[in-house]
């Protein structure tokens, strides 16, 4: 068992999330950096299916019932064992009864926490990660809650290769509804600039900057709502862009000007709101 003692900010369960349920509504959810949550697992020897704990510009404090191992990746916090100061991004040992302090990122917006044999909440629909668009599968983690640890299941890698710390532009395809802007929305997107807004959250990463505008052709019309992807960079009629992310809808009703590419969303997981976003085509 891990015992939340503390917990400051969300701080969600996630897995790999729960892809198929489109048709009944529910988005593919999971972790929204999906690099830092994997690297998290390998290093206390988790399948690469184990659910962690996911620090959304927040901070925890727990306490170990048996001795296990812990990482800590993703948003760069500091992580303490009891009152002892460890290792970022590297397996650490926990002894029974000791506790384990995550702090508010440095830098960042999501931090990862791993457990060896993962956190072993009851799945719903097939997957353990929270989904706060519907609140489906387990509820956020609160002070006072207990939650059950699986059996560890490899060793511990205290070898392995992050990715590099610096975040580029996020690549971008072309969406379906090009047609429905002034101009070119991806060389307009490109064009910038672009700051995120403090309401971005794990639904979508919300922009401000220059407005994306209606062709005068479909000026005052909208869409029938259609089918949203990941990555989607939806464009309501204010002109500032969204991109979707894990707990996105799955229907929109607003034309969709490009496509973040797959591999790149997870800088949309780490920019804080305040900080700047590029874009490229790719």
């Amino acid at each position: 068992m891990l015992r939340i003692l503390e917990v400051v900010g969300l701080v969600t369960v996630q897995d790999a999330g729960r892809p198929g349920y489109a048709h009944l509504g529910l988005p593919r959810s999971g972790w929204l950096d999906a690099s830092a949550a994997a690297l998290a697992n390998r290093l206390v020897g988790n399948g690469p299916s184990a659910a962690v704990l996911e620090l959304s510009l927040g901070s925890m404090i727990a306490r170990a019932e048996r001795p296990t191992w812990v990482a800590v990746t993703g948003a760069h916090s500091r992580v303490r064992v009891d009152r002892r100061v460890v290792a970022f991004g590297e397996p650490v040992r926990v002894p029974a009864g000791g506790m384990i302090r995550v702090d508010l990122p440095v830098t960042g917006v999501r931090a990862y926490l791993a457990v060896a044999g993962g956190i072993d909440v009851d799945p719903v629909l097939g997957s353990r990660a929270t989904d706060t668009l519907a609140w489906v599968g387990p509820p956020a983690v609160t002070s006072g809650q207990t939650l059950p640890v699986g059996a560890q299941v490899g060793e511990p890698h205290p070898l392995d290769t992050p990715r590099a710390p610096v975040a580029g532009a996020l690549r971008l395809l072309p969406g379906p509804r090009a047609d429905w802007f002034e101009g070119d929305p991806v060389g307009l997107l490109v064009a910038g600039p672009w700051v995120v807004a403090a309401d971005s959250n794990r639904v979508g990463l919300r922009l401000e900057g220059p407005a994306l505008r209606r062709n005068p052709a479909y000026e005052g019309r909208e869409l029938a709502s259609e089918g949203m992807v990941l990555g989607a960079v939806q464009v309501p009629p204010s002109g500032q862009p969204v991109v979707f992310l894990a707990d996105h809808p799955v229907t929109g009703g607003y034309p969709v000007a490009a496509v973040v590419r797959a591999e790149d969303l997870w800088v949309c997981a780490q920019v804080r709101p305040g900080e700047a976003v590029r874009f490229r085509r790719g």
